[in-house]
């Protein structure tokens, strides 16, 4: 696993890890759903799931699939004296497939470039969402960490 900046320099293109699965249920759509006020019947109601969706199943919200990645990749990436990793943003995120109910999904990251920037360590990364069992993955996205090293202000 990359520790320093010349160790993750020379793991650009490379897998940096795969995470364990984490399952999907009712419970973290529904919790979803109420923290971001977003009950469209896909998600909650079972009953019409059942007959009118392909999967027979409520499906996961797109962005609750892409919110599970810092919690998916913890740890994937390490940089000796780090002090805080800030998310930076996303480049492109593209959602493949339905996250039924029920489905368990793990985080695959590829490790796409790394700089140094503003006094921190810059990282992109592809992350892949897949489900269990399904050939098409959940989500794709691109995102960029900050990795602070030091202490105090700026750093």
């Amino acid at each position: 696993m990359p520790t320093t900046l010349a160790d993750f320099e020379a793991r650009v293109g490379t897998e940096i890890g795969v995470s364990d699965w984490l399952l999907i249920d009712q419970k973290r759509i529904a919790l979803f759903a109420d923290a971001t006020n977003d009950h469209q019947w896909i998600h909650l109601d079972e009953e019409r799931a059942k007959r009118e969706l392909p999967t027979g199943k409520t499906i996961a919200h797109g962005y609750l699939t892409l919110s599970l990645i810092p919690c998916l990749t913890r740890g994937m990436l390490k940089i000796d004296g780090a002090t805080r990793v800030i998310n930076y943003g996303l480049n492109k995120v593209r959602f493949m497939a339905m996250v039924p109910v029920g489905s368990r999904v793990r985080a695959r990251q590829r490790l796409l470039s790394v700089r140094e920037k503003a006094g921190a360590i810059q990282t992109t990364s592809e992350i892949t969402i897949e489900i269990e069992g399904a050939e098409r993955p959940a989500c794709v996205a691109e995102t960029i960490g900050l990795f602070f090293i030091g202490t105090g202000e700026g750093g």
